[in-house]
């Protein structure tokens, strides 16, 4: 009888299990091996294979080096002619090692071979195994034993079509991530299939299909919060299968290209993929405000009115969008010229400008035919087939497509940027239809227009033509569509973000529908076309966090939904949540009733409240941007993020947090007089003020009262907010006095930070920028009944604030010991003794009538006897 002495041997059965599940052989054996530092290399050669899908690849090399201590590469590629991979210059990263590097190193041959062999690093958690007998490889921590990623022996390896499993513990792994699709949750869950193909699908047709972006990432929690994350970085279409104690990949082209980040927690997870694939870019602070949008906005007297009635209505507005009604005939560049006249907009736009509002217009990528240059003048600028530029249809009618692949491409759309930026100084740009979008049928030209394994596209196994660019379109270098499809997006992002760069020498921002790994470095996302339906509301909070694991944290839903007519109460509940996501957008479909956030009063008494908060909490929402820009870290975040350790959280979805410890409970469901919340334990303060503290020694479900005009929200004890005062735009709040808000853990601690800076200069923090950041921390000290909370300051640095007067006239305790017999207040040293300056209510005790520096370091003493 066999005895499995260790859980790596459990495994390995698991494995076994599952290759013969999937009832397959051993494709490949391993010829040599050969190891150099902290670089694995094995050539394989094929033994076996099937002709579905066409001839198997007989020779391939595998590299797999430890790029960093916590960041571990494995490719597998054909060892006899290159193929397609993502290009340096769109996502660059180091170079895989080389068979050059490995020539001399000491290697094994076949003849010679051990059962594996193993590279690991004493500074590393990840070991890399390649297993000879069978095949197959695994990654595992090192301190633990655990086994992160194991594959079933039979790799297959073809023209067009890949193919390779994992096992995975069967109740030992929570999975998130893999995208973009609409979710009923935010953990994966078992039988899930995930295509990776941008098509223009609107959320409101179904679930479970794929949509307008394509993220083959994944972060992967184990009991205990132990994290780590895996990448696929192919561009090509795949569907992947997570069966629950397996993961299957099937791509249909490229190379396996695979990176694992060791975490061990979600956030450093996190930090460690967008380090790779590169750190968000920095949003402008007006982009934080509250936009408004629709499609089928008139004309610029409509604009007009709707801006009137947000003033009126006394709701925040920072910005008025157009969609493409003030295009000419649906023309990226032009206006119309009976609705949108120049000596119409332009006033119109310097107006709000002069109110400190922006003005933002949506572009799509197609140009129109007659519009572009003559083919003779446009080698290099549009997507070519069959040796003319492909003419598609989309709003403007026949169309040529941009190929952003090429340099003269990007040259040409940041010239048209700029030239229409002198008409009209439009605040930021809306990439729109940029899967891409087409509305023309097809006709097959090649191979490339019918893969031989069709992916599960729009979830009945459409054609990868369906509904943009046919595949056999060719790029800059000869570069096919087929490959290079899920990069359109993202390249137009790119290109669109370094035009408002080169044109405004301001922080650009940017909207895109379409994105791909790397994308947050240039763009926001949204979720694009839902529906005002209640089920929408509620998976808008999965797809957001899903964006925050894939690097791009500034992320919305359409407020109050796009399509459909929506409710009072619906569009009531959507605010109260849409306030915080961290892109807070309204938009809607031209044919839908007018929903603007004023058109119903109660609507309109939720939106002050919601959006109120949020103004108050722009302070501390700006710093999370910085946090975001410096360590990848998201916006709006799952509860495990805080609270690794507690696995009651890992399959909370109708909750989030902002940071580490704001958390937004909202109503999700119609005529939802509570709300049944999780709160892990610790302690938690509402923000509204209007219930006592919660203090849990370990999680649990909590039932709140969810008035109709407003959201839960709740900071964890342990942190310090700074707040500002609302005002109906960013620049009128950025004015205001600062408060802080010190929410007390058990123990008495908290702390927090504040980023500050113009909020508009290309960098963000960086080295010799202008800006300031503190650092506020909380302690408390128990002598004998006398108990002293000190609050103080730490400048970090503070090149911004000192040409500014930016005090701090508040600051408010909450989780103090309550009632004291006394208290005295001391201020750097010196007692505050000014009538009027202390105060205690509803278990808030508030220090006012101050005037911290920020920039200066401060002391501030609460000493209460009991």
């Amino acid at each position: 009888m066999t005895i499995i002495s260790s859980f790596a041997d459990l495994f390995t059965l698991l494995t076994i299990l599952i290759c013969l599940l999937h009832r397959c052989g051993a494709n490949y054996e391993v010829e040599s091996v050969t190891g150099s530092g902290n670089v694995l290399s094995a050539k394989l050669k094929l033994v076996g294979g099937k002709a579905e899908f066409g001839p198997d690849v007989k020779r391939l090399n595998l590299t797999a080096s430890l790029e960093t201590d916590n960041r571990l590469h494995v490719r597998i590629t054909d060892a006899d002619r290159s193929r397609w991979e993502v290009p340096q210059d769109v996502i660059p990263r180091p170079v895989p090692a080389s068979e050059d590097v490995l020539l001399h190193s000491s290697g094994l041959s076949n003849s010679s071979l051990p059962g594996n062999s193993t590279m690991s690093s004493t500074s590393s958690d990840l070991t890399f195994t390649i297993h000879t007998a069978p095949f197959r490889f695994t990654v595992s921590r090192r301190s633990t034993g655990h086994v992160l990623f194991d594959t079933c022996a039979a790799l297959i390896f073809k023209n067009r079509y890949l193919e390779v499993t994992s096992a995975l513990p069967n109740r030992g792994a929570s999975l998130y991530g893999l995208g973009e699709q609409t979710k009923r949750r935010f953990r994966l869950q078992q039988n899930d299939t995930f295509t990776i193909w941008n098509e223009d699908v609107g959320r409101a047709d179904i679930l479970d299909i794929n949509l307008y972006s394509s993220h083959p990432f994944y972060m992967d929690v184990r009991p205990g919060g132990t994290a780590h994350g895996v990448l696929l970085l192919n561009t090509n279409g795949m569907d992947i299968k997570y069966g629950g104690s397996y993961i299957t990949y099937k791509v249909i082209g490229g190379v396996f290209d695979f990176y694992f980040f060791a975490g061990p927690s979600p956030l450093t997870v996190v930090d460690q993929y967008t380090q790779l694939i590169g750190r968000p870019a920095p949003m402008p602070y007006w982009s934080f405000g509250f936009h408004q949008s629709r499609y089928g906005y008139k004309n610029v007297a409509d604009l007009e009115g709707v801006v009137a009635g947000y003033t009126k209505a006394k709701i925040p507005l920072e910005s008025i969008w157009s969609d493409i009604d003030y295009m000419d005939g649906g023309q990226d560049f032009t206006l119309d010229p009976i609705n949108f006249p120049a000596n119409l907009l332009r006033p119109f736009v310097d107006r709000l400008h002069n109110n400190s509002q922006k003005y933002v217009v949506i572009i799509d990528p197609a140009i129109k035919k007659e519009a572009a240059p003559p083919q003779n003048e446009s080698v290099g600028l549009f997507l070519q087939r069959n040796g003319t530029n492909y003419v598609g249809r989309v709003w403007p009618g026949e169309a040529y497509y941009p190929d952003f692949m090429s340099p003269h491409a990007a040259e040409y759309w940041a010239r048209k940027i700029s030239e229409f930026r002198r008409t009209i100084p439009a605040d930021g740009l809306w990439c729109d239809m940029n899967e891409p979008s087409n509305f023309k049928d097809w006709e097959p030209l090649n191979e490339y227009d019918d893969s031989p394994y069709r992916i599960n596209n729009t979830g009945i196994h459409r054609n990868l033509n369906n509904k943009t660019v046919p595949v056999s379109a060719v790029h800059f270098n000869g570069v096919s569509e087929y490959d290079a499809h899920n990069l359109y997006g993202l390249l137009e992002s790119r290109a669109t973000h370094d035009a408002l760069l080169k044109d405004t020498a301001r922080r650009p921002f940017v909207l895109s529908r379409a994105t791909f790994v790397s994308s947050g470095r240039y763009t926001a996302h949204w979720t694009g076309d839902n529906d005002g339906r209640w089920e929408q509301l509620a998976q808008s909070i999965n797809t957001i966090l899903n964006f925050g694991l894939f690097g791009i944290p500034m992320m919305g839903a359409d407020i109050c939904g796009f399509t459909g007519n929506t409710t009072e109460e619906l569009c009531s509940r959507w605010i109260q949540l849409g306030a915080f996501y961290p892109f807070a957008r309204a938009h809607a479909e031209k044919t839908t009733a007018r929903r603007e956030l004023y058109v119903w009063e109660s609507t309109a008494q939720s939106a002050r409240k919601a959006l109120g908060m949020r103004y108050r909490l722009l302070p501390y929402i700006y710093t999370l941007m910085y946090e975001a820009h410096t360590t990848g870290s998201p916006i709006a975040r799952p509860l495990f993020f805080s609270y690794p350790q507690d696995s009651d959280t890992y399959g909370v979805d109708k909750q989030f947090l902002l940071g580490h410890g704001v958390l937004v409970s909202p109503v999700l469901e119609p005529g939802a007089t509570t709300v049944d919340a999780y709160f892990p334990a610790g302690r938690w303060f509402s923000l509204h003020g209007r219930s006592p503290a919660i203090s849990l020694q370990t999680g649990k479900r909590v039932t709140l009262p969810a008035p109709a005009d407003s959201a839960n929200v709740h900071l964890a004890g342990g942190n310090i907010l700074p707040l500002q005062q609302p005002g109906l735009t960013t620049s009128a709040a950025r004015q205001s006095e600062f408060h802080l808000l010190v929410a007390l853990a058990e123990n008495g601690t908290a702390s927090g930070e504040l980023f500050l800076d113009d909020g508009e200069s290309p960098e963000m923090g960086g080295v010799g920028g202008n800006w300031t950041l503190v650092r506020f921390s909380c302690n408390t000290e128990d002598r004998k009944g006398i108990i002293t909370t000190t609050v103080s300051s730490h400048v970090v640095q503070n090149s911004y604030a000192p040409s500014r007067t930016l005090a701090i006239s508040k600051v408010a305790f909450m989780g103090l010991p309550s009632p004291p017999k006394g208290f005295t207040v001391d201020v750097n040293g010196a007692e505050l003794k000014a009538a009027g300056t202390k105060s205690r209510r509803n278990g808030v005790f508030t220090v006012s009538g101050l005037s911290l520096v920020i920039g200066q370091q401060f002391e501030i003493k609460v000493v209460t006897s009991h």
